[in-house]
């Protein structure tokens, strides 16, 4: 019988088989920060609300870093909204072969573990009560074979919920991005967001503008629908830097749809991941200095 709380057809998750020695044994209970393993660096993107285009930016910052040789994963922490799998035309389920569970991999070598894997279909439902939202979230850190990775991002869901919370204070980030969109509404909300990351000591890298502009069909000449960005004037009140400022393109929407966005490429991606990469190397610098 499914617990209380739990979604037919859904499936709670079970204890990681590597939890314990991820989370560095001990019994110290579930908030000791579990360990990195062969992951270098891990990153959180989060965005205030939801409809910015969070996940979509995190699978073409991805799909950049992959085409740089880099080894990457994303963990969908989004687990009652997860976009991941669809934007890149992955189905589940996983398999775990002994040495934890073994992620589902995109076309370009991309390792992806997400909630939407553990379900009968995209379109049921992941009710759980937060208690189990948490145990799911450290499983797919610590009870995932992710192997060797450059990066690990982690997809995570709007706001300042239980998700964000776990993640802060149970898995090693190197720090956190914000997807924001040029409007006031955006750029409000999502300064509660990461508000609730410095005051967990969660390092800022940066801020991506999203949906900045789009240029005109006829004329390419650029269009800011939603006015003149008030992204970057929250990024200077938080002494973090833009990373990029991404376009709205018409054929992007329509690869993410066909579960191919890993295939998008422009000149604002690139410059978006060489700015993130510049970001996450700067901070891990200064946190050397610091020990």
């Amino acid at each position: 019988m499914a617990p209380s709380g739990e979604a037919p057809g859904s499936r709670p998750p079970s204890s990681p088989p590597h939890a314990a020695a991820a989370r560095g044994g001990g019994g110290r209970g579930l908030l000791q920060r579990m360990d990195k393993g062969l992951v270098r660096h891990v990153v959180a993107i989060g965005s205030g609300k939801g409809g910015v285009g969070k996940s979509s930016v995190t699978a073409m910052l991805a799909a950049e870093l992959r085409r740089r040789d880099l080894a990457v994963g994303i963990l969908d922490a989004d687990i009652t909204g997860p976009s991941i799998p669809k934007l890149y035309g992955l189905t589940g389920p996983l398999a775990d072969r002994g040495e934890g569970i073994e992620p589902a991999t995109s076309r370009s070598g991309i390792s992806v573990v997400s909630s939407q894997f553990m379900v009968e279909d995209e379109q049921t439902p992941v009710i759980w009560r937060g208690p189990l939202v948490t145990r799911l979230i450290t499983q797919f850190f610590g009870g995932v074979n992710w192997g060797a990775l450059d990066y690990l991002l982690i997809d995570m869901p709007p706001g300042t919920s239980d998700v964000p919370l776990t993640v802060f204070q149970t898995i090693p980030i190197d720090g956190m991005v914000f997807v924001l969109t040029p409007q006031d509404l955006a750029a409000l909300i999502v300064k509660k967001a990461m508000n609730m990351a410095r005051d967990l000591h969660v390092p800022l890298l940066g801020v991506v503008d999203n949906m900045a502009w789009i240029a005109c069909p006829h004329c390419h000449e650029r269009i800011e629908l939603f006015g003149p960005s008030r992204v970057p004037k929250v990024a200077a009140e938080y002494g973090i830097p833009v990373l990029g400022q991404l376009p709205v393109v018409p054929s992007i929407s329509e690869l993410a749809d066909e579960g191919r966005i890993e295939e998008a490429t422009s000149t604002e991606l690139g410059a978006l991941a060489d700015a993130f990469v510049r970001s996450v190397d700067e901070v891990n610098q200064r946190s050397v200095r610091t020990l």
